[in-house]
């Protein structure tokens, strides 16, 4: 089993105004003048770790990473206004346009895998390969797989489920997504972090393969507990701002670009089909199915996505 590359800092950091109101965090880390590579974090709203780095051999790889619109130490922070899907395709090509880069990989998990695509598909001649993990297409029912009483994921996570349903009257269950947004809206700080707190237990804590009904999760941070719901409950219930099975109807934009594409079998936030629908649709990439659950943790999601990178320098280093 392969494992991530030694723990690594950038060699230099960046501030990128995009717009009057935003301002983006960038990092560059590993060898400047090797294959770049751009990393597209989850949620949306979960923002950069050290841990984002070491997927990439730091001798061929140039790896750009940055915190979107409203995460991590991108400002302002937990800010949706002119946030959006195209926000942040634009973003990631005034990232490369001020990094002077002609053409780079792009990697990409969860939501990272989201907007690697649409990246991909609005810019295809920017893009030398792609490697997707966790796969999320954006879809109506994977939007309600996770987060609403008839998705499914309740079923396999009962405990920590009804944590998260107790947090939202009776009343008020039929459309959950919504019903957290009015608080994770609301005008009173408290409202907003204990709506926060709760949305995070329950999508940060059903990430790995062996699961803990009462682990509190990875996004119990409140800092980044707000960004992450309000980012994720904003963007659900505009449908990702992307037009009905729009990733899979343009796959042609991106079929001759090489890809790979690693999910875990046992990944009850992305279910398996995104990645096998996906798949079916672009033969063209590698299908690689593990035996993990979501997080990009798992020793198998690791060992495959290390793999990836590495064919993807040996391809062009």
């Amino acid at each position: 089993m392969r494992e991530q590359y030694p723990e690594i800092e950038p060699f230099r950091t960046h501030r990128l105004k995009v717009d009057d109101l935003h301002e983006l965090y960038i990092e560059e880390c590993g060898n400047p003048h090797g294959l770049p590579v751009v990393f597209l974090h989850g949620g949306p709203g979960a923002g950069l770790s050290a841990f984002h780095r070491r997927f990439f051999d730091p001798a061929r790889y140039h790896i750009v990473l940055f915190d979107q619109r409203g995460a991590g130490k991108s400002t302002p922070h937990a800010e949706l206004k002119d946030n959006t899907t195209w926000h942040l395709v634009a973003d990631i090509e005034a990232i490369r346009e001020h990094l002077e880069i002609e053409r780079w990989a792009v990697f990409g998990g969860s939501w990272g895998s989201t907007l690697a695509l649409a990246y991909a598909q609005a810019h295809p001649e920017r893009v030398l390969g792609l490697v997707l993990r966790g796969i999320f297409l954006g879809r109506p029912p994977e939007l309600r797989w996770f987060n609403e009483l008839d998705g499914g994921a309740s079923q396999i996570f009962p405990e920590r489920w009804a944590r998260y349903l107790a947090h939202i009257p009776v009343e008020e269950q039929d459309d959950l997504v919504e019903a957290y947004w009015r608080r994770l809206d609301s005008d009173d700080q408290a409202v907003r972090l204990a709506a926060a707190m709760a949305w995070g237990n329950w999508e940060g804590g059903s990430t790995t393969l062996l699961h803990d009904p009462d682990e509190p999760g990875n996004f119990e941070n409140p800092h980044v507990a707000i960004s992450v719901a309000r980012a994720e409950a904003h963007y659900f219930r505009h449908k990702i701002f992307l037009e009905p099975n729009q990733l899979l109807r343009d796959i042609d934009r991106v079929r001759a670009i090489p890809a790979a594409i690693v999910h875990g079998r046992y990944d009850i936030i992305c279910p398996v089909k995104s990645a096998c629908d996906l798949a079916a649709a672009w033969p063209e990439a590698k299908l690689h199915i593990v035996l993990a659950g979501h997080s990009a943790a798992d020793p198998a999601i690791v060992d495959a996505l290390v793999q990836a990178t590495d064919a993807l320098a040996d391809r062009y280093c």
